[in-house]
């Protein structure tokens, strides 16, 4: 750990628009089917570096949580495109709540309906320290040491907001995600000594979360990928469970890269370019919180590229912008078929 506390950046509530970024780009493709056919579609083009034993980081949400991507899509991935050592991986949580304690866990997995793959609780058993390099707050992250069993990483990533994130993109899933519930956690939201487990907010929370994600990453260089799921976004992450606020933003589509800045960054300019004002309530989440932050410092520390070349797929990769991308999607949030599980949000 760091000894002299640093001074966070600024300007987490300040959206830059993509004129404004300067930069090499990155690839990010997209589609606006939500469906397992579409998750595969975006799959079979970030996949090719996926070698040996892969970790799929997915949020299985808390019990009966409405919104995590739908089990039939994450159940095509495993049966179609990975091999049988392939595995979801999860950590304990910092917080009391269903997924606490390792057995807890074990059994909010079988209520949320993951039982077709095997899923590691990485943090069941101990954990390790991977480097950070190159931050201000953290020499070191710790993450559940089952993680280190595996070759490849994808984040497979629920896009939506988050009470203290703003948003949770890939960042979210991997800082928060990867890091032990009990270490690693702690180190990112509390003060030494706080009474207060959730005292280390904004900018500074950012930064925390964004150098535990570039440990998980760096340490799998070269063999991870990165999908977000613009579905069910409620301002609510999904460790909310089914006390998450209704979701009122429309669905817009899949985004995957190799580039985790150029996926988050993708997706919060599409929020920001929703017409008739359809982004207005995940914005207002975003910048109170001063969620962008995480994007800045992902450039900061050479994590990505803010700027991209977003490939249409449905569209025979014509090239788009994140405007274009949304043009076609009318204000509010209307359920789709795969919306049949228990939570506020069930039809």
């Amino acid at each position: 750990m760091k000894q002299e506390k640093p001074m966070a950046g600024t300007g987490g509530q300040i959206y830059i628009p993509y004129g404004a970024r300067a930069g090499e780009a990155s690839a990010v493709y997209f589609t606006r089917d939500l469906s397992p056919e579409g998750l595969l579609r975006v799959f079979d083009r970030i996949s090719h570096d996926l070698t040996g034993k892969v970790a799929v980081k997915l949020h299985t949400g808390e019990a009966e949580g409405p919104n995590i991507i739908p089990r039939p899509w994450v159940q095509a991935l495993f049966d179609q495109r990975l091999d049988d050592d392939a595995a979801i991986v999860e950590t304990n949580t910092y917080y009391e709540g269903s997924r606490y304690t390792t057995e807890q866990h074990l059994e909010t997995l079988k209520t949320n309906g993951w039982t077709f793959c095997p899923v590691d609780i990485t943090d069941a058993e101990g954990t390790a320290a991977l480097p950070v390099a190159g931050g201000k707050w953290f020499d070191a992250m710790h993450v559940g040491d089952h993680l280190l069993r595996y070759d490849s990483f994808l984040a497979l990533t629920h896009f939506k907001g988050h009470a203290m994130g703003g948003f949770g993109g890939s960042n979210k899933n991997i800082g928060i995600g990867c890091a032990d519930g009990r270490i690693g956690k702690k180190a990112i939201h509390t003060t030494p000594g706080s009474d207060n487990m959730w005292d280390i907010d904004e900018e500074e929370l950012m930064e925390r979360m964004t150098e535990s994600t570039k440990a998980t990453i760096d340490h799998f260089a070269g063999h991870v990928a990165f999908v977000n799921v613009m579905r069910n976004m409620s301002v609510s992450c999904d460790c909310e469970g089914p006390g998450a606020e209704p979701v009122v933003t429309p669905d817009v589509g899949i985004v995957a890269s190799f580039d985790i800045l150029a996926a988050d960054q993708a997706c919060v300019d599409m929020i920001y370019a929703l017409p008739d004002d359809g982004g207005r309530h995940m914005i207002e989440r975003i910048e109170s919180r001063h969620g962008l932050r995480q994007l800045a410092y992902m450039k900061e520390l050479g994590m990505g590229h803010d700027r991209y070349a977003l490939i249409d797929l449905d569209h025979k990769d014509k090239l788009i912008t994140a405007a274009e991308a949304v043009m076609d999607i009318a204000p509010g949030w209307r359920p789709d078929a795969f919306n049949t599980f228990a939570g506020r949000n069930a039809i």
